[in-house]
C-alpha cells in the first residue's frame, strides 16, 4: 500500500513538499477538498492501516480547514523495536503525544527518551522521528498542521 492509498486521497499536496521515505506508515500529505467540519470520530470506527512492520495508524481527521491548508490527526501503535518510518521532515508542523509505552524521539539531532504524557513539537522542515525502544506496545497521537501561507 502506498501513501496515497493509505490516505485514500484523490488529491494531495505537491510531492515536492513531501520528503518522507517511500512505503511508510504515517500521514505525510493531506487530502484536498472542502474544509473539515467540527465533529467527533470514534477510533473504533476506523480501520488501522500501515505497511511498516509493527506499525499501524488510524487517521481521524485529514484535510483543509477554514484556517489551515492542511490538518491531519490520528494515532499510531508501534510494537517493540518498530518505527513508523525513518526520521523525516515535512512542511507541516507536528505535535506528538505519547499515550502508552516508551521510546525515543529525535528532533533536530537531539534524542530524548519518552513515555506516557510526554509531548513532541517539530517545526516545519525539522528532522524528527520516533521509535519504540520499550518491551510493550507504544501508542502515540499526532497532529500535523500546515498554514495557508506555507
Amino acid at each position: 500500500m502506498n501513501r496515497r492509498d493509505f490516505l485514500g486521497a484523490a488529491g494531495v499536496l505537491p510531492s515536492a513538499l513531501v520528503q518522507h521515505s517511500q512505503g511508510t506508515t504515517h500521514v505525510d500529505t493531506v487530502r484536498n477538498g472542502p474544509p473539515l467540519k467540527s465533529s467527533v470520530v470514534k477510533s473504533s470506527s476506523l480501520q488501522a492501516t500501515g505497511d511498516s512492520p509493527g506499525a499501524k495508524a488510524k487517521t481521524h481527521f485529514n484535510g483543509p480547514t477554514r484556517q489551515l491548508a492542511a490538518l491531519a490527526s490520528g494515532l499510531v501503535t508501534l510494537e517493540p523495536g518498530a518505527r513508523p518510518h525513518p526520521p523525516h521532515r515535512h512542511p507541516e508542523e507536528e505535535l506528538v503525544i505519547i499515550a502508552e509505552g516508551t521510546g525515543e524521539i529525535v528532533v533536530d539531532g537531539i534524542t530524548t527518551h519518552v513515555g506516557p504524557g510526554d509531548m513532541m513539537y517539530a517545526e516545519a522542515n525539522v528532522l524528527h522521528g520516533i521509535i519504540n525502544t520499550g518491551t510493550t506496545q507504544m501508542t502515540f497521537y499526532f497532529t500535523k498542521m500546515l498554514a495557508k501561507s506555507a
